[in-house]
């Protein structure tokens, strides 16, 4: 988003605009007696229509310039950029290159690794607004205990027995 109204961008736009309106005005002068819209101009003389000069822009030759692949720490240090993510320890980043994603290898295997870890391991600080409300509650989760006098015993002795239902939970529906 940054780089969409800098000046180099700004320039080559005007430039496309004038080169487009003299185009369309050559094209006017050389075809316009054959494809006219409206009534005929034969009668005009030539030095009516005026002559526009040819455009004399001249743009630079394109340069490519070779961006850093990865930033180490004094350059980010210098830059005053930090990184958003950690970066990806050795073993993860070993298995992106083997193997092939259609066989369950390589790519495929590096994101379902990636996938695994939580946004807090991944990043340094939450990115997204939404992020903050369950930033380090991976932490606090591990504390939580079940409770030793839930209500599962009460409800399935009171609720199920009256109502006349068959309890018969299935595999999944334990809790924890």
């Amino acid at each position: 988003m940054r780089d969409l109204l800098t000046t180099q961008k700004q320039n080559c736009y005007r430039e496309l605009i004038e080169k487009e309106v003299y185009t369309r005005l050559a094209w006017k002068v050389k075809y316009g007696q054959e494809y006219s819209r409206g009534p005929s101009l034969r009668g005009l003389k030539a030095s009516a229509v005026p002559k526009l000069p040819a455009p004399r822009t001249v743009l630079p030759p394109v340069m490519c310039t070779q961006k850093p692949e990865g930033l180490t720490v004094a350059q980010t240090a210098e830059t005053g950029l930090q990184p958003d993510m950690r970066p990806v320890t050795p073993l993860i980043r070993s298995t992106l290159y083997q193997g092939f994603s259609k066989e369950g290898k390589g790519r495929n295997l590096y994101l379902q690794q990636r996938s695994q870890k939580s946004p807090d391991e991944k990043f340094q600080h939450p990115v997204l607004s939404s992020w903050e409300y369950g930033w380090r509650l991976g932490e606090l989760v591990k504390e939580v205990k079940k409770p030793v006098y839930g209500r599962s015993g009460l409800v399935k002795d009171t609720f199920y027995a009256r109502n006349g239902i068959f309890n018969s939970p299935a595999p999944t529906d334990r809790l924890g």
